[in-house]
């Protein structure tokens, strides 16, 4: 069996690789996804946030002023690393049941989505590490149609994550979203057919923590 993790920065094309593989019958865990599950009314993570960052990141129906948590903690190093320290834990709890329950239902070759693969030491989980990446500016523009930020909010989303080069550095494949979508598709779709045939030969689970 193979894990494969896509990673990345903000704002380069994680999610749209992911969505491509999944189209191809990939199964993918959306660590974003589990993130949000956490996070929404009733979410396991809303206690301790509410603990560490006060009452006043809560909207009046209990629910969670996510542009309000976001605006406390990018561009303060101690804050994200509270944050980060009450959401990795549990991500990284609700991804291994998920991985436990798709390697019982007969998948061999499982993506992972993890965009703050490294920043949450989580490679090791992962026997294929692929890093989306973009230019910079890129990643600015696409988050200023995206996500209707200013420009200086999108360097501070930027700068939160570890730097590109480094987690190009780091990966064992690096997939640029640069380029027009149907060569980025075709380089995405090749990386995740040698994998999965790598992991038609080689079908028992390897890692002790999933069995």
């Amino acid at each position: 069996m193979t894990l494969i993790a896509i990673t990345g920065g903000i704002a380069c094309g994680k999610s749209t690789v992911a969505e491509w593989l999944r189209q191809e019958g990939a199964a993918v865990i959306d660590a974003d996804a589990v993130s949000r599950t956490l996070t929404q009314r009733g979410g396991e993570a809303l206690p301790l946030i509410r603990r560490t960052f006060g009452n006043e990141m809560f909207h009046p129906d209990g629910e969670l002023d996510r542009a309000r948590l976001a605006e406390k903690v990018f561009g303060d190093e101690k804050a994200l690393a509270k944050l980060n320290g009450i959401l990795h834990p549990l991500v990284l709890r609700r991804m291994e049941d998920e991985i436990k329950i798709l390697l019982k239902a007969g998948h061999s070759t499982l993506v992972l989505d993890v965009p703050l693969l490294y920043e949450a030491e989580l490679e090791s989980m992962a026997d294929w590490v692929v890093c989306i990446s973009a230019p910079e500016e890129l990643q600015i523009q696409r988050l200023i149609a995206r996500d209707g930020l200013t420009r200086n909010q999108a360097e501070v989303r930027i700068s939160s994550q570890w730097p590109l080069q480094e987690k190009e550095r780091r990966a064992d494949e690096v997939i640029h979203t640069d380029r027009p979508p149907e060569e980025v598709r075709a380089h995405a779709l090749r990386m995740y057919a040698a994998r999965a045939k790598a992991a038609a030969q080689d079908p028992l689970p390897r890692k002790e923590v999933f069995l």
